[in-house]
């Protein structure tokens, strides 16, 4: 009997991790999951606690609750609005519609929809969720127009950002079929010319 017990890892018992940078890294995952899931609303410190099989003690311990988890797994974006303005002004400015439609659904496939689904589904629910979101794209679209020097500035950000938030709610929200299982190129080439018109063409 003891010895069955001594042979099984410590890290297979539920909700028993270390109590290290394994523990929080795994609560912060679980955390990006259950609010995708389930919004901020929704989303229960036990739940988030299980998903990543540690005690629910945990949360308190390394992120004061709910609402710093929150901020750590979600608020805190995986990528930089200027870094990625870099990226995509590489190129004529012609296709940079391509280019933003191009990389946006790539990053956000490779993570399933990741923070931003839980950013969505936090909005209601969470003044902050809301905050970062149009913090990014009022950033990114500004800093973007700016520098091809279009004007209108405020106008085309909200009309940049309206068709980017509208393409990832329906395609890791809502799951609008076939939008949601299109393939990346097929969706550059339908919504890219809608885009470009915004940054550079005529909207009065």
């Amino acid at each position: 009997m003891s010895t069955t017990d001594s042979t099984e890892p410590t890290s297979r018992r539920r909700g028993r991790r270390p109590a290290g940078q394994d523990t929080r890294t795994a609560l912060i995952e679980a955390a990006r999951a259950v609010f995708a899931e389930n919004g901020y609303d929704g989303a229960t410190v036990r739940a988030i606690a299980t998903r990543a099989g540690v005690d629910a003690a945990m949360v308190n311990h390394w992120f004061g609750g709910k609402e710093g988890l929150f901020a750590q797994a979600v608020l805190k974006l995986p990528f930089d609005p200027l870094d990625l303005l870099k990226v995509l002004r590489d190129g004529p400015d012609d296709e940079l519609g391509e280019r933003i439609v191009r990389t946006f659904l790539t990053r956000w496939d490779a993570a399933g929809g990741g923070v931003f689904i839980a950013l969505i589904r936090s909005v209601s629910g969470n003044e902050q969720a809301g905050h970062v979101l149009r913090d990014f794209f009022q950033k990114f679209f500004t800093a973007l127009i700016s520098s091809i020097g279009s004007d209108d500035v405020p106008l085309r950000m909200t009309l940049c950002a309206s068709q980017m938030v509208g393409m990832g709610m329906i395609r890791y929200v809502a799951k609008f079929e076939p939008f949601a299982a299109e393939e990346v190129e097929v969706l550059v080439r339908a919504v890219a010319p809608n885009l470009q018109r915004y940054l550079t063409g005529e909207i009065g």
